[in-house]
């Protein structure tokens, strides 16, 4: 469905994520809520929305939210003596302003 979302206006990008045990989550990023309703209404999007239920998934969720803000936790490099800082996180703030 990638390629066939890329070309959607105000489709912003998609992050995944899965256990070794085969459970994920995907979330699309979407600029506004006509960008979201232009996807959920695609011929071929909703045809594979049937098929994934009828063939691939036992069960799933499905959450709409808008994004207030982000953080990225990112781990700091081991000091010169071979020990971790006291503080193990930097994070960086993103305001989305709506």
């Amino acid at each position: 469905m990638e390629s066939l979302v890329k070309d959607i206006p105000g489709y912003l990008g998609t992050d995944h994520a899965q256990t070794p045990g085969g459970l994920g989550i995907t979330v699309g990023y979407f600029r506004d809520a006509e960008a979201l309703d232009e996807w959920r209404s695609n011929a071929e999007h909703r045809t594979a929305q049937k098929r994934g239920r009828a063939e691939w998934y036992q069960s799933y969720t499905l959450h709409v939210a808008k994004v207030r803000g982000a953080a990225r936790i990112t781990r700091r490099e081991v000091s010169g003596n071979g020990r971790q800082p006291p503080d193990l996180r930097r994070t960086v703030r993103v305001r989305h302003r709506r």
